[in-house]
């Protein structure tokens, strides 16, 4: 028996995302790493389907269930403005394995001053790309701006690591593995700005309920770069402020002190259970189409839209990345 599918829209998540819960479940399914293995024919079927969806022209006998695959295809591996497929290594999707991989590392060889620049310009490489990857893609960046972006954030990171090194050697040992954190919080606050800088001189475009641009705001744009850097590092704080003190009580045992190679091994495993949840957690504290009460725009585009839509579009909206 067909489905009926007059009701079915593709573009509405499927959990409410005006609850913490609906933003969690909807990040869960899209940020699910087996998706990265996925083929790239598969890919591509999945958005020829999300496409003929929005047109109302499905083939005959396709199921809901079809559907809401080739919806979590799509979500997890195409940008929202664009609709152009993402490199791998950006994608949220990817954020499980690469990230366990580098903050593993990050955690374990903390000791030696060229193991903590290497991994973190290893992870602000790597950030960048995630950020390139994830911006609100209606405001241009140029590659002038994203090599600045990338020297300045790497710069901060390894300058906040190698000082504070520095100035934990006589600390007790749980402080100097804590460094690691330290270094990718400030880096996230100098990196996700200045890789989207362009947002914040030009401003992010914000649209009306029916998704009619109505202009571009700098003051959205730092609200919703505001919330990114926020939900990045909660992403990394569990896992980077908790695994160092299991990994301070397991070192102490006796079998663990014979087994050392497997340290580094289980750092990386351990860091993967941590960022499995701590995606989507950290990916749903803010809605990401964000709301925003024209009264906190520019004077200046609050004047136009009043002048041409007076009283009727009280809020606007923009899509704020990930």
């Amino acid at each position: 028996m067909e489905a009926d599918l007059s009701g079915f829209n593709i573009d509405e998540p499927c959990w409410d995302q005006c609850t913490f819960l609906g933003r969690v479940k909807h990040f869960f399914n899209i940020t699910d790493p087996r998706t990265v293995l996925v083929p790239e024919r598969e890919l591509d079927w999945a958005k020829v389907m999300v496409e003929k969806s929005r047109m109302g022209v499905v083939p005959p006998g396709t199921q809901v269930e079809q559907l809401l695959y080739a919806k979590k295809l799509y979500d997890s591996a195409f940008h929202p403005d664009t609709g152009e497929k993402m490199n791998v290594i950006g994608r949220m999707s990817f954020q499980v394995p690469g990230g366990m991989i580098i903050t593993g590392f990050m955690l374990q060889f903390y000791r030696t001053m060229p193991a903590v620049i290497f991994w973190q310009w290893v992870n602000q490489s790597f950030n960048a790309l995630v950020n390139y990857t994830n911006r609100n893609a209606a405001s241009p960046t140029s590659l002038r701006q994203m090599a600045l972006s990338y020297i300045t954030a790497t710069t901060t990171a390894v300058a906040t690591a190698v000082g504070m090194n520095m100035l934990t050697k006589r600390a007790p040992p749980l402080v100097g593995r804590w460094v690691p954190f330290a270094a990718v919080a400030a880096a996230n606050c100098v990196n996700i700005p200045m890789m989207r800088q362009q947002e914040l001189i030009q401003g992010i475009c914000v649209k009306d309920r029916n998704h009619n641009e109505i202009g571009h705001s700098r003051r959205a744009a730092a609200i919703g770069i505001t919330q990114v850097v926020v939900s990045r590092i909660t992403m990394a704080a569990p896992g980077m402020i908790l695994l160092p003190i299991i990994m301070e009580r397991l070192e102490k045992l006796h079998f663990m002190k014979k087994v050392k190679v497997l340290h580094a091994p289980l750092q990386v495993l351990l860091s993967g259970c941590f960022l499995i949840f701590m995606v989507p957690v950290a990916c749903g504290l803010f809605p990401q189409k964000c709301e925003l009460s024209v009264s906190y725009l520019e004077p200046e585009l609050q004047d136009t839209i009043k002048a041409k839509y007076g009283e009727l579009v009280p809020y606007v909206y923009f899509n704020k990345g990930l």
